[in-house]
């Protein structure tokens, strides 16, 4: 195959991967495996090599969650190259700032509070409830804590000043089945599944709302949701949680970039290589059309 563009793929560093070392390495390295089968030319390293490096390429497709990686991509990403999932839609699923931007598309969402640590209004919480740091991902299991009551939140926001965390956002607990989902935009890719009966944990969260009871509610519905948010955050490769309630209603509780895919992996690669591919074609489309307007 002739290729008129670079191809680099960054991984995601292990600090970023809580419990997940080995499945976010696998679906990287699947779908890398999947475009070399298809006759492209890709390089890879990791998210501190890429900054360490100075790599750069015309296409990069990256897990990278770190501050300074993204910096760097970014500043790449600003002088053309054409970054997936892009740095600008990584710095959206960081909680605080997913949060606001689901909420203000009006996708379904549990009632919210959102505080600066200082300004935590503990009289305004309606226990039981989820305190989640705002400035990050969740790295270690207290960055998604199950609160009961008022002392168990106290506790929590002087856990988290001690680490310098600077905001918290707050979901109300939703009772109903946990359903787990990963998409691929534009390439028709859905899949979800009930972690409790799969016995897919991270943190073991899962445990606060038990077994599933197999609520009936629409799949289509869920799909639709997951792809509005994926358009709001920017991020076409995307996983993340929703809660269905006793009636079929629907409420997403958490939206990532770039998930594991662990029980979907091998189809999942096809799909996330597809969707590269897509973005690829579009761009250098463009510039070809561009640059015959120009002559």
């Amino acid at each position: 195959m002739m290729q008129d563009f670079t191809l680099l793929g960054v991984s995601r560093g292990t600090c970023y991967s809580p419990n997940h070392i080995g499945n976010d390495e696998a679906i990287f390295r699947e779908v890398v495996a999947v475009l070399k089968e298809q006759g492209y030319e890709v390089s890879t390293c990791t998210e501190k090599e890429v900054v360490k490096e100075q790599r750069t390429a015309d296409v990069i497709f990256t897990m990278a969650r770190a501050k300074s990686t993204l910096t760097y991509l970014q500043e790449l990403e600003l002088k053309g190259a054409l970054v997936i999932n892009s740095t600008f839609g990584i710095h959206n699923c960081v909680r605080k700032p997913m949060t606001e931007l689901l909420l203000a598309a009006s996708i379904p969402h549990p009632p919210t509070w959102i505080y600066a640590i200082e300004d935590v209004d503990l009289s305004e919480i309606v226990y039981p409830c989820w305190f989640k740091r705002g400035d990050s991902h969740a790295l270690i299991k207290e960055d998604v804590s199950y609160i009961r009551n008022t002392d168990e939140a106290q506790d929590l926001l002087l856990h988290f000043k001690k680490r310098g965390i600077d905001s918290v956002v707050i979901n109300q607990h939703m009772e109903g089945d946990l359903v787990k989902f990963y998409g691929v935009q534009e390439t028709g890719y859905f899949y979800w599944f009930y972690p409790s009966i799969r016995n897919h944990s991270k943190f073991g969260w899962e445990e606060i709302n038990g077994i599933a009871k197999e609520f009936a509610f629409s799949s289509e519905e869920l799909h639709r949701q997951c792809d509005l948010a994926a358009d709001v955050l920017s991020v076409p490769i995307y996983g993340g949680d929703c809660v269905v309630r006793p009636d079929g209603s629907l409420s997403i509780i958490d939206f990532n970039d770039w998930p594991s895919f662990a029980r979907c992996r091998e189809e999942a690669g096809r799909y996330i290589a597809q969707c590269i591919q897509q973005r690829v074609s579009k761009k250098y489309s463009r510039n070809k059309i561009a640059a015959a307007l120009k002559v």
